[in-house]
């Protein structure tokens, strides 16, 4: 076997650069899917079974191809999406879409691409493809889930087969600038862990490899959730967020808004006893309910009650219906990733 030339082999230290080097360059700044969220890269997002990742991976991509608002307030550019919904089937796509306000087939739709029936094997050669024919576009992909695109791990090493098998996936799309990958998994029985990271299924491969992690923490029962995020793009963040007939939306019009919501619900924690009132008695007497009325009823303040109630609202406790009137949510229909 011939053996490499001393005098010709690559010196370990040809790709070396200095800090003067670093400090000299402009390079160009981040960019993002989801402004403040979703980075260029790969974004792992990570919830419950049953939360509702599909809903929200969906609202993104309709979002992302039409130009609109993501989450119901962030404005997103328009670029081509690649969705690989490896654990659903056309008429499940349809009925997603249509709930979701989508029914009629316009242009911008074309921009929407969905793969459903993949092995492992190919779906790196899905991403490439459709990487070559959009990379100028900086195409968004969602995979759907990270579970039904690699095989079963065995044997030891575990960390490093995690964090190789999505190193694996983020090469794609970094080889294609402002591109990104959102990829979809689940949480493990820890989810409840302080540590947000801890809860994700697997190994903290999977966290390292990624640029971004979201991860959607949500009471089953309830439409408020918090969607937590780490990255090393931008700050760490914790965002109020509500859950409701298919829609994902932030609570309030922004992230600054968003962020406060989730610190005003997390020092709340308990409800108080006024609002456990109003919470019991809008689920005894379910027709929407005037603030003033729901004082009446109960014997209180009518201004602290319609300050409580507000409050209700916008975290995501109670639902606000035509004419300043207000209802408990209704029981879950199960929107899930059935």
């Amino acid at each position: 076997m011939n053996q490499p030339n001393p005098s010709t082999a690559p010196h370990p230290l040809d790709a070396a650069f200095s800090a003067h080097t670093v400090l000299s360059t402009d390079y160009p700044p981040v960019e993002f899917t989801v402004p403040g969220l979703v980075p260029e890269g790969l974004t792992l997002l990570v919830a419950s079974p049953k939360i509702g990742k599909s809903w929200f991976v969906l609202g993104l991509a309709v979002a992302c191809v039409t130009g609109g608002y993501a989450l119901g307030s962030l404005k997103v550019a328009q670029r081509p999406v690649l969705y690989l919904a490896l654990e659903d089937g056309p008429r499940r796509l349809k009925s997603r879409l249509n709930k979701l306000g989508v029914s009629e087939p316009d242009d911008a739709y074309y921009r929407l691409t969905f793969l459903v029936d993949l092995t492992d094997s190919s779906v790196d050669s899905a991403m490439r493809e459709f990487l070559t024919a959009n990379g100028a576009q900086k195409p968004l992909i969602i995979l759907d889930t990270l579970g039904r695109a690699r095989g079963v791990h065995t044997g030891n090493d575990a960390y490093g087969k995690d964090y190789n098998d999505l190193a694996r996936l983020k090469r794609h799309v970094d080889s294609y600038p402002g591109s990104s990958l959102i990829v979809v998994h689940h949480t493990n029985k820890r989810s409840g862990d302080e540590d947000f990271l801890g809860a994700i299924s697997g190994t903290q491969g999977l966290a390292g490899a990624a640029d971004s992690t979201l991860m959607i923490r949500r009471d089953r029962r309830k439409g408020q959730a918090r969607l937590q995020v780490t990255s090393r793009e931008i700050p760490e963040g914790e965002y109020a967020v509500t859950f409701e007939n298919g829609y994902w939306n932030l609570v309030g019009h922004d992230l600054k808004e968003a962020a406060a919501a989730a610190r005003e619900s997390e020092q709340m924690g308990v409800l108080g006893d006024l609002q456990t009132r109003i919470l019991e008695h809008l689920h005894k007497y379910p027709e929407p309910h005037r603030p003033k009325d729901i004082a009446v009823a109960l014997g209180e303040d009518p201004e602290k009650v319609g300050t409580y109630i507000r409050r209700l609202s916008e975290t995501g406790r109670i639902q606000k219906k035509e004419r300043g009137k207000y209802a408990a949510l209704p029981e879950p229909d199960l929107l899930d990733e059935m």
